[in-house]
């Protein structure tokens, strides 16, 4: 295990070092991590490099952010025993993942290592349900990024301005995170990722009413699922958690929310989204459901993915259906 010290400057010109750890065998992780327990559940910042990240792309790096330290796992050079020896920690519903936007990580994660993210706190879902519940209604068509999330003052308010320049050195070298040794720049915007995560998680999760902490927890485990269809569904995935009893006998107790997957038939998908976006715009303005819509490019495709409550989504289904189904 190779380790470092890293100074970064933050907001107002303020220091911080950063302990940071690059793993290739699985004895240089914590052994809380590599065993997860109920007597000692874990909080940790997570994220995932690699080349065009999907169920065909190449994982690279995965960063695990702990209140002391950040480790990066390094997939290129400890292999697939390595990501292996994390399958527990990323299945564990004793370990919580902070992450922003989990879907096509989870996909890469599914598809090329057999392993079903689970327990995660999704950054992005929780900042939209916070919006909401501040009476914000949200642009359906637009989700914060993280760039965006970490500017915002009652998150972090930390300028990240190093995360542009990479995305430019990715256009030029789509294979920048395959490289080795792990540049400085590299190590530095790997750590970046993660090391706000836990700051971010601590400040949503006092803010979060009761009501939208259940619906952070199921639609993270429904946003894990959303690209990982097989042959049998979703059956082998865990079932997201019920409706609390708490919230049951309150008269605006919430809907159940539910994953739904429709196959659109081969040359019909440019029906479902309209010109230039318009239809699909619609019914996402009209419908209190996300919506995702699988491509050639990193699939599944031909194929409309919703996430919401139950009749929100077969409110989807029938538009959509109507829509491909009609001359």
């Amino acid at each position: 295990m190779f380790s470092m010290l890293i100074k970064f400057v933050d907001h107002d010109d303020q220091s911080s070092v950063v302990p940071v750890h690059i793993v290739t065998q699985p004895s240089q992780l914590p052994s809380e991590f590599l065993e997860p327990s109920a007597d000692r559940k874990l909080v940790i910042g997570f994220d995932c490099e690699g080349v065009d990240l999907c169920r065909n792309g190449s994982l690279c790096v995965m960063q695990f952010a702990f209140p002391d330290a950040v480790y990066l796992v390094d997939v290129i050079e400890g292999g697939r025993m390595l990501v292996e020896a994390c399958k527990p920690a990323l299945e564990s519903s004793y370990i919580t993942k902070v992450i922003h936007d989990c879907k096509r990580d989870s996909e890469a994660l599914y598809y090329q290592f057999g392993i079903k993210l689970h327990r995660v706190m999704d950054t992005q879902i929780a900042y939209h349900l916070l919006e909401e519940q501040e009476g914000r209604k949200r642009n359906p068509e637009e989700y914060i990024s993280f760039v965006g999330l970490l500017a915002d003052q009652r998150y972090c308010g930390v300028s990240y301005d190093e995360k542009g320049k990479v995305r430019d050195l990715l256009r030029k070298d789509p294979q920048f995170w395959t490289h080795r040794p792990m540049t400085e720049l590299m190590i530095r915007n790997a750590v970046d990722d993660v090391r706000f995560l836990l700051c971010v998680y601590h400040k949503m999760i006092e803010k979060l009413t009761q009501a939208s902490l259940w619906h952070l927890e199921v639609r993270g485990s429904l946003y894990c699922q959303c690209f990982c269809i097989n042959d049998d569904g979703f059956a082998d995935w865990p079932s997201a958690p019920p409706i609390p009893d708490e919230l049951t006998g309150q008269g605006d107790a919430p809907e159940a929310e539910i994953l739904s997957v429709l196959q659109v038939p081969s040359g019909q998908m440019g029906r479902v989204i309209g010109r230039r976006g318009y239809f699909i715009k619609s019914i996402k303005e009209s419908c209190n459901a996300d919506i995702f819509i699988g491509d050639d490019n990193k699939g599944p495709p031909n194929m409309v993915f919703i996430i919401g409550p139950v009749k929100e989504v077969r409110k989807v289904e029938a538009i959509v259906r109507g829509r491909f189904m009609t001359p």
